[in-house]
């Protein structure tokens, strides 16, 4: 049995007062829900208390302070930890590279990251993925108008980073965001 320590639930209290103010895009939900969600998608799928660390803390320095709050992590929760935030982090300039050309950079960077940076990934995927399939199945096409991707750019990237952060062996992870992704192309056409 694995077992979460004190670090776990100062990550946990970190991560609550940093996002506190943040919702989910287009929606009136607190963003910890995500956060959590992530977390608990990792736990379930076998991760260890750092992997299940930086799932609650994987958006922290790109919504949160940039490479600073990367800092902090660093020290209060250690460098695995920092490292696999680090590697989720599409951009932490405050003023971001233009979206198709940061997805494509972040694409590349995940395809030759580490096994545990692609496990948080793909926890931070599949959470997003299925609340993109349960709205759209609620608010229909309006959905799209949420992402700077829009439509097809949205389904692009989920399809490539599904693709991204396939493991060599066998990881049910992994292949549950394949799914849910394929799920979400055949409901959206």
């Amino acid at each position: 049995m694995r077992r979460l320590t004190k670090r776990f639930r100062e990550a946990l209290s970190y991560a609550a007062r940093l996002h506190a103010k943040q919702k989910r895009k287009g929606t009136d939900e607190p963003y910890i829900g995500h956060l959590l969600g992530v977390a608990s998608l990792a736990l379930q799928y076998g991760g260890d208390e750092d992997e299940a660390i930086a799932a609650l803390l994987h958006d922290a320095a790109e919504d949160q302070g940039g490479r600073a709050t990367l800092r902090t992590i660093e020290r209060k929760f250690g460098r695995k930890v920092a490292t696999i935030v680090e590697a989720c982090s599409d951009s932490f300039e405050t003023s971001r590279p233009p979206w198709r050309e940061r997805k494509e950079a972040h694409i590349a960077k995940i395809r030759s990251a580490s096994p545990n940076v692609k496990f948080v990934c793909a926890a931070d995927k599949l959470h997003n993925a299925r609340s993109i399939l349960a709205d759209y199945r609620l608010i229909g096409e309006r959905l799209w108008k949420r992402f700077s991707g829009k439509k097809e750019g949205t389904l692009w990237y989920y399809r490539e980073m599904a693709a991204a952060v396939r493991r060599p062996d066998s990881d049910p992870l992994a292949e549950e965001l394949d799914r849910v992704v394929r799920q979400m192309n055949r409901l959206a056409v």
